[in-house]
């Protein structure tokens, strides 16, 4: 793949999600590109190591501990990215979970819609809120919001993700005409079936099901999704707003 080493260059990448899969495949390719890395994760031993990875590729970035679902964490880690790097130029927010597949809505539990509501919608929602603060007193930001093509066609078997990621797209819509004359750009990515960690717990059938919906015939790599990323959230990309990007084999082609 072509890297762009200065496209970044004097940037601060905010990632959440990015102790694993996509979320760290995108802060290797911003890193390497340029930026500053601001690292969010809950799952410390895992962020400490990938930490260590982008720094040893002499990549800038620092890692705090949050969970996007819990409003105080949220508030306190982007309040504190702000004191270590003084802005925040760049958002990716990566972080999500699938929760339960292959399962009808009849027995689908109560509480685990609650859950990947938490994460997935409500984490969605804090992360951008209080990024989208900070990046105003600069009239200047990029905004990913992952979305998944579960939200845009909705997979059967996924309630909860589906609804979730739904929810996700909306925020895009929204939020895209919001600042489209403050200098922010906020967009979405919806991937197909990614090789990520997140989708070892996704049933056999049901990864399977999704699989084959792709004319390619293969799973997405995360460097692919990275690359596109890349992109999204660039000075280059200056016209673009409100819109979900497809990276799906071409599962999407309208």
């Amino acid at each position: 793949m072509t890297f762009f080493p200065n496209r970044f260059k004097n940037r601060v990448a905010l990632i959440s999600g990015a102790a694993d899969g996509l979320g760290k495949a995108i802060a290797h390719r911003l890193g390497t590109e340029g930026a500053s890395l601001a690292l969010f994760d809950w799952n410390e031993e895992k962020l400490q190591k990938t930490c260590e990875e982008l720094l040893s590729k002499n990549i800038s970035a620092k890692a705090y501990t949050v969970d996007v679902s819990v409003e105080e964490q949220v508030i306190e880690g982007i309040n504190q990215v702000e004191k270590d790097f003084h802005k925040m130029d760049v958002l990716v927010h990566s972080a999500g979970i699938v929760g339960p597949t292959s399962t009808k809505i009849t027995s689908y539990s109560t509480e685990e819609f609650d859950r990947i509501y938490a994460i997935n919608l409500r984490g969605t929602f804090l992360m951008t809120k209080y990024t989208l603060q900070k990046m105003e007193q600069k009239q200047y930001g990029r905004v990913l919001l992952i979305a998944s093509m579960a939200g845009k066609e909705g997979n059967p078997g996924m309630i909860g993700y589906s609804a979730m990621k739904a929810g996700v797209i909306g925020i895009v819509k929204a939020l895209g005409k919001e600042y489209a004359t403050a200098g922010i750009a906020v967009n979405g990515l919806a991937p197909a079936v990614i090789r990520t960690a997140m989708n070892a717990d996704t049933a056999p059938d049901q990864l399977a099901f999704m699989t084959a919906k792709i004319p390619m015939g293969r799973l997405g790599e995360p460097e692919e999704v990275a690359a596109m990323s890349s992109f999204i959230v660039s000075e280059e990309n200056s016209f673009s707003t409100g819109f979900l990007y497809d990276i799906s084999g071409g599962r999407a082609t309208y």
